[in-house]
């Protein structure tokens, strides 16, 4: 295929290498083989414990008989010798019996467990993996407003679930937070684990080693009246502590100073628990956060009933593509201006089934083109895993091509090769175009077919919490709906960029998202969609 040799420029121009250990948490699709992964541990788990039984109860019965020997010898051992059978048996006993039970005793049952676990190893997670699961939760804390609380007990929006985490696991998350210089996520969280103990919850993660922790990343988000009474609470049950006297003389110092400086704006200690809303939220690299994530809750902007009025949906034959005529598809208004069409039907079950089993064995952490460098990496602002499937792949790649052709009356020849990715925990790719701006202009000069065109998106699943597509600019939020596709176009008429088509994929918050996408650019487009009179057209 002539543009088979551009698959990596694909990848390295699509503004949009992964190891098995690295990442797994990125898609919801391989991390289904953990869980098989996990079942044959615990497998081999019980097969080791029944091993280790079955060798104590050979030695605890070997045991109880000597036992009562020894009580019988013991009592009168010139008489018991006297015996010359017992005489034998005590030097067979002592020659080779009990030889015999110290290489029974010597004897590992876990030499299988372990080497069970050693072939399993290279594929299990590392603490990269368990580090970025717990900043996805973050992620999910931040756009969906959920407090450590609602986690913790698994209260989730729209999901009952009985799955909660422990003292611990609110410990563990904190000191993730902690140890990447997160203060405000720290202080949620070994907040959440002090909460838990002081209700009585047991854990490895003692009271004052919470409070060290939560009373530094409190004068860290620069509180420091509560931070002065953490820490005074750290001292009353551990005055012996190493650093929480020091701290607390620092604190109250620096305390004194500040009122000196500033009478006015003594305050005293809150003695409500901290919230969400207790401190700001650091400010990030995305100027349209807010909006954004008010569109993934459900929120921001709304269209008005009057320009909803206009939207309809109708039967769409692709003006009489002998293809559609008999079958033409449901194709439903999402959005007047820029103008984004749903499709309904657009793919079937076991096309998505097949889709999703050509792609996994290829999926791989989605990576973005850094703009000054133009070197791949991945990005926690793309959080996914994808693959490129080919019409040569297999048959329903090419009937789905075809398909797409069919309804949009643009050509496929010049597009991309048909993306799959899959979203995992908190999976996401946050506000970005899909077409290449003016400081970018040779974003896709390697591959000779002009910009990006337009935008086929097909929902291969439907998605329980979260997983929205949502364009901040004008305020519109998609769901996803396994079988069906949305279409936009990313540039006007005359070539120019819509700005307004500026979108994003919600972070999942419940769920496996899968959708498959194809970029249909320039090249080929003359005289299907022919220059508008103005940019703007």
């Amino acid at each position: 295929m002539r543009r088979c040799l551009s698959l990596i420029s694909w990848a390295v121009l699509c503004c949009c290498s992964w190891t098995v250990q690295a990442e797994v948490f990125t898609s919801i699709g391989q991390m289904t083989d953990l869980i098989y992964t996990e079942k044959e541990l615990v497998k081999s788990l019980k097969e080791y414990i029944k091993a280790e039984e079955t060798k104590l109860a050979a030695v605890k019965s070997w045991a109880n008989r000597l036992d009562i020997l020894t009580k019988v010898s013991t009592s009168d051992p010139e008489g018991f010798l006297g015996h010359p059978v017992n005489a034998y048996k005590l030097m067979k006993r002592l020659n080779t019996e009990w030889t015999e039970l110290e290489n029974l005793v010597l004897q590992d049952p876990s030499d299988g467990f372990i080497s069970n676990m050693s072939a399993h190893k290279q594929y299990l997670p590392d603490e990269e993996d368990e580090k970025g699961a717990a900043k996805a939760l973050m992620r999910l804390q931040d756009t969906y407003k959920l407090d450590s609380e609602s986690f913790s007990k698994g209260k989730l929006p729209g999901v009952h679930s009985n799955v909660t985490l422990s003292a611990d696991d609110c410990f563990d998350m904190g000191r993730i937070a902690y140890n990447d210089g997160d203060y405000y996520h720290a202080v949620l969280w070994f907040q959440q684990a002090l909460r838990q103990l002081d209700e009585g919850e047991e854990g490895t993660a003692t009271k004052a080693d919470t409070l060290d922790y939560l009373s530094y990343s409190v004068y860290q988000m620069e509180d420091l009246t509560r931070a002065i009474e953490l820490t005074r609470r750290l001292v009353a049950i551990d005055s012996s502590h190493e650093r929480a006297g020091s701290n607390l003389r620092y604190f109250e110092k620096l305390l004194f100073k500040q009122r000196m400086e500033e009478p006015a704006s003594e305050e005293p200690a809150s003695e409500e628990p901290i919230q969400l809303d207790t401190y700001a939220r650091p400010r990030d690299h995305l100027p349209e956060r807010e909006a954004y994530e008010a569109l993934c809750r459900g929120e921001g902007l709304q269209m008005t009933t009057a320009r909803r009025s206009r939207l309809h949906c109708r039967y769409q034959d692709g003006n009489r593509n002998p293809r559609l005529l008999l079958k033409p598809m449901k194709e439903e208004d999402e959005w007047d201006s820029p103008r984004i069409v749903r499709y309904l039907e657009a793919m079937t079950h076991q096309e998505i089934e097949r889709i999703k089993e050509l792609a996994k064995p290829k999926l791989e952490r989605a990576t973005v083109r850094d703009p000054k460098t133009g070197v791949l990496t991945t990005a926690p602002y793309r959080v996914s895993k994808s693959a490129w499937l080919e019409a040569e792949d297999d048959p329903v790649i090419q009937r789905v091509n075809q398909r797409i052709q069919d309804i949009t009356g643009l050509t496929v020849e010049t597009a991309e090769l048909l993306q799959v990715a899959n979203y995992g925990v908190g999976g996401q790719y946050e506000p970005h175009f899909d077409f290449s701006r003016k400081d970018e202009p040779d974003a896709f000069k390697r591959l000779g077919t002009g910009n990006r065109v337009a935008t086929f998106l097909n929902y291969m699943s439907d998605v329980e919490a979260g997983g929205a597509t949502v364009f901040p600019d004008f305020g519109a939020s998609i769901q996803p709906r396994k079988g069906t596709a949305v279409f936009w176009y990313n540039l006007f008429k005359s070539g120019e960029g819509d700005y307004r088509t500026r979108h994003a994929a919600c972070p999942v918050l419940v769920g496996s998202k899968w959708v498959s996408n194809k970029w249909i650019h320039e090249r080929g487009q003359e005289f299907l969609r022919p220059c508008g009179l103005t940019e703007v057209d």
